[in-house]
């Protein structure tokens, strides 16, 4: 072996730490954290089905130039399937679902689906990928969980009885964990972007023959704000965020990462009452510092050391 074999060159990869992942996780929220009001807001004059299919349509297009100019590999085998579960939940079942809701319901209220969401990813998480978490994390997750429903139901007034926009919206939690959880796997093989990009293009003749119906039976015209808020929804909630998101789960651990989420409805209730004027509370406040407490011990528990490898 000579100093000029490729051995001697090869320098060791680095692997990205737990760290890197909350951090790439935080920032995927902040991105998602204003998808609630901006829906709100598109929703007041363009029709939910319009919004729910075309910002995917429009991100379809993002991602099959970015697939194309930099030449990915296309999936293989196994992977397309899984790609599908992606598809539903976080192409069509989320941005249709939760769209339709905020049709009748303020953006406080739609925080309770990201309320819910870190504990149904953190769970179909552990289900999928097999990872055995502490005692102390799912305590935390719970109390998180339980913390931020209460927080923004209070902050909307209550529950009250089931409705409508309130199956859909536990609805959209459910389609969007299994998305989070499959596409987080996914970002391990094919790449954070890449994943996302696939699946937007897996989906685009159904999100793109549903925006058409769309079009054809109401034409859209909103207001510049409203185009304003659909841009942001298919630029960055559909398509740009997914890349720290994915990133994150994606170095993991997938159930640690998740529970980045419980900081959203606080940022998005926020969001709310500064976009769309919705009154912020002091009890919005001192809930929010309780949710981000329960999230910071929830990230912050150790994950029990692995088992050692067998001769």
């Amino acid at each position: 072996m000579t100093a000029h074999d490729s051995a001697t060159r090869s320098r060791a990869i680095p692997v990205p730490t737990p760290a890197a992942g909350l951090a790439w996780g935080l920032l995927g929220v902040l991105a998602f954290s204003f998808t609630v009001p901006f829906t709100r807001i598109a929703v007041g004059g363009l029709d939910p089905l319009f919004i729910g299919s075309g910002r995917a349509v429009v991100a379809a297009v993002l991602a099959a130039t970015a697939l194309i100019l930099t030449r990915q590999r296309r999936p293989r085998g196994a992977q397309w399937g899984r790609l599908c579960l992606v598809v539903g939940g976080v192409v069509i079942g989320f941005p249709l679902l939760t769209s339709f809701a905020l049709t009748s319901t303020p953006a406080s209220h739609g925080a309770v689906v990201i309320a819910l969401l870190p504990a149904a990813t953190a769970v179909v998480a552990v289900l999928r990928a097999g990872e055995r978490p502490p005692r102390a994390f799912w305590a935390a997750t719970v109390a998180g969980a339980l913390v931020a429903v209460g927080f923004a139901s209070a902050h909307s007034g209550g529950l009250g009885r089931l409705h409508w926009a309130d199956l859909l919206l536990f609805g959209a939690v459910l389609a969007a964990a299994v998305g989070y959880a499959e596409g987080g796997l996914l970002a391990r093989e094919l790449g954070a972007w890449q994943t996302i990009s696939w699946a937007l293009v897996l989906g685009a003749p159904v999100t793109g023959g549903l925006a058409l119906v769309s079009a054809l039976r109401e034409p859209p015209d909103g207001t510049p704000g409203e185009w304003v808020a659909f841009g942001y929804l298919a630029v960055v909630s559909m398509f740009l965020g997914f890349f720290a998101w994915y990133r994150g789960l994606g170095i993991g651990p997938m159930a640690r990462v998740s529970q980045t989420q419980l900081v959203q409805p606080v940022l998005s209730i926020v969001w709310a009452g500064l976009l769309l004027g919705e009154h912020v509370s002091t009890g919005t406040v001192v809930g929010g510092l309780a949710v981000i407490a329960c999230a910071g011990f929830a990230v912050r528990v150790r994950q029990p050391a692995p088992a050692p490898l067998g001769r």
